[in-house]
């Protein structure tokens, strides 16, 4: 039997996978790193633990005589940047998206390249400082001049890990198109301001999924697209998918619109597919509020933990009739953000089933709520194990597995309250 290698690169945890053609996962393993100081005295990925890391695994799985693996792909976060010299050898840290992006450099920027408004409609990005990962680019040639210079080539953290794994040197489009401010989706292009920069020249030429289909070393991808492949395979008729987390991102494959200023006001934003079709995606700090919120509510009314509002029959609690009001007040708020986010990203497509993945899909109450909220909507509480390298090796499928994609890959309940399919 074939094997696909994947590696899915979090903030926090760093995985490592092996599907066989049934997509089971034959092999796992987690492992977790220090975080390196930058030459700005910021905390971020300790780039050389994770090189050495990658091909030391890759190796030890490749020669592993329980797997015949045919295809590697990777997985990771998004908003970073790997600047490379001409001989391919990085040339700054890993700058963290979370560092202080200068004011006097964003003002300059906003009033050279006609304001905020202007250039977010068009790259579909609300301004995030060094989030834009094209804002990373901007930074260092404004700050740190030296450095830019020595920059042959800049890749997002997807490819640069593909590279360590034999992938080309190129840049991908789930990469390009997540809130990096660098891509016109009007024009289907780098935007002007880019080029006008000299930043275009600093990134390899473009490569999709089906442009190299022959390979079977992937070009990674970006995560949150990654985590939408599987979906993609497996269900033909319109949908969202709630991808929830720290972030709660309602994604939909199937809305058309182009990106207004009201949406992007409240969070709403564009993301490419592997394929490079646009995905129209709302999001809200949804798993943030929540684990902030049931901590207040533990203290506040003098429960052991907050792994009380986990148990299966905290609604029947009668020592703690308070808290229970509480939970349930604050999560019919939590949910009325959830349907005002999902609602934006559905807009006026065709959309008639909302599935839900990641933490709040195990969720009952909250699954019930939403389903209250959706009667027109089939509500389903999806269970897919591995989501984003899931995607990874599915976006390989033709190079590496001999048999079909699986009909069962992803397990759903249907929740009482939504409506059925039309």
């Amino acid at each position: 039997m074939n094997h696909c290698l994947v590696f899915d690169i979090g903030k926090t945890n760093k995985k490592v996978f092996v599907f066989d053609e049934r997509y089971q996962i034959v092999f796992e393993s987690t492992s977790q790193f220090f975080e390196t100081i930058d030459d700005d005295g910021h905390a971020g990925e300790d780039i050389d633990r994770l090189k050495s890391w990658v091909q030391q695994t890759a190796r030890e799985l490749q020669r592993d005589s329980r797997f015949h693996i045919k295809a590697v792909n990777c997985t990771t976060y998004g908003a970073s940047l790997v600047h490379l010299d001409a001989e391919l050898q990085p040339v700054t840290p890993l700058y963290n998206y979370l560092k202080p992006f200068p004011a006097d450099l964003q003002d300059w920027f906003l009033a050279q390249y006609g304001g905020v408004e202007k250039l977010s409609l068009e790259t579909a990005s609300p301004l995030l400082g060094h989030l834009n990962s094209g804002l990373q680019l901007l930074w260092l040639k404004h700050h740190k001049p030296h450095v830019f210079q020595q920059i042959k080539y800049s890749l997002h953290l997807p490819q640069w890990v593909a590279l360590l794994l034999g992938g080309s040197l190129c840049c991908e489009m789930t990469s390009l198109g997540c809130h990096t401010m660098l891509w016109d989706f009007q024009k289907n292009d780098y935007h002007n301001w880019v080029k006008a920069e000299g930043l275009a020249e600093k990134f390899p030429p473009i490569q999709t999924q089906s442009q190299q289909s022959l390979s079977t070393n992937g070009i990674g991808l970006h995560d949150s697209s990654a985590a939408l492949i599987p979906y993609l395979a497996c269900f033909q008729q319109p949908f969202v998918l709630i991808s929830t987390g720290t972030w709660c991102i309602s994604l939909n494959p199937f809305n058309t619109e182009a990106l207004s200023a009201e949406e992007l006001a409240q969070d709403c934003l564009c993301y490419l597919t592997f394929e490079g079709k646009p995905v129209k995606a709302a999001r809200f700090f949804g798993g943030h509020e929540y684990d902030t919120r049931i901590k207040q509510l533990a203290s506040e009314y003098g429960l052991s933990s907050p792994d009380f509002f986990k148990s299966p029959d905290w609604e029947e609690e009668k020592a703690h009739p308070v808290a229970v009001e509480a939970y349930k007040s604050f999560m019919q708020e939590l949910v009325d953000k959830q349907v005002a986010s999902t609602r934006l990203a559905i807009g006026q497509s065709p959309v008639r089933r909302i599935f839900v993945d990641g933490g709040f899909s195990k969720n009952s109450y909250y699954m019930q709520l939403l389903a209250q909220a959706f009667p027109d909507m089939e509500v389903l509480a999806a269970e897919v194990a591995q989501a984003t390298a899931l995607g990874a090796a599915l976006a390989l499928h033709s190079v590496w597995n001999r048999q079909s994609v699986p009909e069962a890959l992803i397990r759903y309940e249907r929740m009482a309250g939504g409506g059925a399919i039309l």
